[in-house]
């Protein structure tokens, strides 16, 4: 039961240093999954991106209901169902979800991933922004070097783009939101729960959605071949399966240790829009990005050196 020094994994799940081996499986696994998905969503070719989404709704609500029969917890989802606030702050976030969803399939299948990774490259600082704006937060000198940064750096985009880089902001910032709302009702509400709340919201609209792809440009599930509807009805477990494996993260793991792994999404987001898909990198936009990614070790530092003051801190409480 003894541990090293060296932080190598013992018999009870955990390392060296005290941090949960399976948390980490957890966490990397679900920001891996989310760093693939435009390879999914361009493997769903031709299908757009409006049917994409109807489909990922609907199918996300299916699967979240078959997971809380299988689990059998209907009676604390029925007790959140008759909690009117709860079921209006989820429609909320519901929207926000789905103009993030919709956004970022749009992005990816219209060869914008590079723009989509630096939307999610951004929003923890814009989550830290949201902190001052809204829950009147106050930020350090060091916090406040990371947003000026990465304003000077959306400003660089933006001049090298000839426009406002309008799908990482929304990216960014209905992601951002829609995580502070999340926080809020985090003490209540788990991550299938949320989720099915959220899909059964959005649900009408997918529907709708669904009815008029049909009735214009018809729907592509079924038409495409036997593999390509396999992987649009996958579309529910994609969305769920890394929201679980998240969940399972954040109750084994520090938030230092998420903070450093949520990095692995637009990283990968990135890698494959440049190595992959082939889009261009012109010099303003490795600026840009250069610019972001030292916003982010400056935020990064500031969360390393908070929490080692706090744990110093609590090593001299008295027992």
């Amino acid at each position: 039961m003894a541990s090293s020094a060296s932080g190598t994994e013992t018999g009870t799940g955990t390392r060296g240093d005290g941090v949960s081996r399976s948390g980490l499986v957890f966490a990397v696994s679900a920001y891996a999954l989310w760093g693939f998905l435009p390879v999914y969503f361009i493997a769903l070719a031709p299908t757009g991106p409006v049917e994409i989404v109807a489909w990922r709704i609907l199918l996300s609500l299916v699967f979240c209901a078959a997971l809380i029969a299988l689990t059998r917890t209907w009676r604390p989802f029925r007790a959140l169902v008759r909690d009117r606030r709860i079921v209006l702050i989820m429609g909320v976030a519901g929207v926000l979800i789905f103009a993030n969803w919709l956004t970022y399939v749009y992005a990816t299948l219209s060869g914008q991933v590079v723009e989509a990774a630096l939307g999610y490259f951004i929003n923890p600082i814009v989550t830290v922004f949201l902190g001052v704006l809204v829950l009147r937060e106050r930020l350090s000198a060091v916090q406040w070097t990371a947003v000026g940064i990465s304003i000077v750096a959306v400003l660089v985009l933006g001049i090298g783009y000839g426009q406002v880089p309008w799908i990482a902001l929304v990216l960014a910032f209905s992601f951002g939101f829609y995580g502070l709302i999340k926080k809020r009702v985090g003490h209540r509400v788990d991550a299938i729960s949320g989720l099915t709340l959220e899909t059964a919201w959005l649900a009408p609209v997918a529907g709708v959605l669904l009815t008029v792809v049909a009735a214009t440009s018809g729907l592509s599930i079924g038409t495409e071949g036997g593999w390509h509807t396999v992987l649009l009805l996958g579309a529910g477990a994609v969305t769920a399966v890394p929201l679980l494996l998240f969940a399972a993260a954040s109750r084994r793991l520090p938030l230092i240790y998420l903070g450093f792994i949520q990095y692995f999404a637009p990283f990968i987001q990135f890698l494959v829009g440049v190595f992959v898909l082939h889009e261009p990198m012109p010099p303003e936009r490795w600026i840009g990005f250069s610019l972001v990614w030292l916003a982010l070790a400056v935020l990064t530092f500031d969360l390393v050196r908070g929490a080692r003051a706090a744990r110093r801190a609590a090593t001299l409480e008295p027992v």
